[in-house]
């Protein structure tokens, strides 16, 4: 297979084209020069959002093209028809959230979706996924296969979830955590979203999928406690109940990364229906593996992982965290 990666040097995109190379296969990544690209691909730089910023591919042909494109959609629409000649089949990578928030719990690709964003806006992560899944659909049609990623972990993270677990957990001490303990929790290695996705690339395969893990495939106090094996620490986890994390001004989800209490946002981010996924060859790995193999990366640089510079920083002030917990 010739595969063209948009993007391919950070987290998810590094993922497929790793996984792409492990499978011989001929990969060209485009990229705007900002990060250092995997060893064994082609290199084509360019910037999508500039005015000629595509030139680079303006020849070249692929059996298949991978997109993470997460900003305003016209970056989509003009790649596509750039491409439509020249590439057998494209896979975006979009999301979830596509379905608006809050969504019922159980919902599978057929719920409603929000408005695509015009092509000229990114500000709304949702709409400007959907728009980017329209733009793919309407230059490829069933050739455009739609990867509605939830939440993502595992090594390259640079958004900094599971990295603030480790290095929280990693130093020690009285720990707060977010109960129910045995709360479920739904999410991807962004290694077993990158071999679902070249497995349905080489498929054809069209249309959206869910693709995360089957809700409770690991639990709060599974992923925290591997965090506690993997990192060799004496962490205290201090359960704690929601309403008292609440109360006390705690943002789920930012100040406490992956988790959200029970309730409508639970429902929506961790008990989605990935059927569809399941029965065309999803496998997720292990809880311990993806934290084992995110803490030896995340050493492997020197215990800071990388920040996307459109996120927000995540994590718990450790002033505000001693305070809940009477230290």
């Amino acid at each position: 297979m010739r595969l063209l990666v948009l993007g391919g040097t950070e987290f998810v995109g590094r993922a497929i084209v790793e996984d792409a190379l492990a499978r011989g296969w001929d990969v060209t990544v485009f990229h705007r020069g900002r990060h250092e690209a995997p060893e064994g691909v082609g290199v084509l730089h360019g910037d999508r959002t500039e005015e000629g910023g595509l030139t680079a591919l303006a020849t070249g042909e692929w059996d298949a093209v991978v997109d993470t494109w997460s900003d305003a959609p016209g970056a989509v629409t003009a790649t596509a028809r750039l491409l439509a000649d020249r590439v057998g089949h494209y896979a975006y990578v979009s999301s979830r959230s596509v379905h608006g928030m809050p969504s019922a719990p159980g919902a599978d690709e057929s719920a409603p979706t929000v408005k695509p964003a015009p092509a000229d806006e990114g500000d709304d992560y949702a709409r400007a996924k959907r728009g980017g899944e329209v733009a793919a659909e309407e230059v490829f049609g069933d050739r455009a296969l739609f990867v509605r990623a939830g939440l993502i972990l595992g090594p390259y993270e640079n958004i900094g979830r599971l990295p603030w677990w480790l290095n929280r957990i990693a130093r020690g001490g009285p720990v707060l955590a977010p109960g129910p303990r045995d709360l479920p929790l739904q999410y991807i290695d962004a290694r077993d979203l990158a071999a679902w996705t070249l497995g349905a690339v080489e498929e054809g395969s069209g249309g959206p999928y869910n693709l995360v893990s089957p809700s409770g495939h690991a639990t709060m106090v599974e992923l925290l406690e591997a965090c506690r094996e993997v990192t060799g620490s004496d962490a205290e986890f201090r359960w704690t109940d929601p309403r008292v994390i609440e109360a006390e001004g705690i943002r789920p989800w930012m100040d406490l990364p992956v988790w959200l209490p029970p309730g409508e946002m639970h429902e929506t981010l961790h008990q989605g229906n990935v059927d569809r996924a399941l029965a065309t060859g999803l496998r997720c790995r292990p809880v311990i593996e993806t934290v084992a193999d995110t803490w030896a990366w995340l050493r492997s640089i020197g215990g800071e992982a990388p920040q996307r510079p459109d996120r927000p920083s995540l994590g718990l002030d450790p002033e505000v965290e001693r305070r809940v917990l009477g230290l």
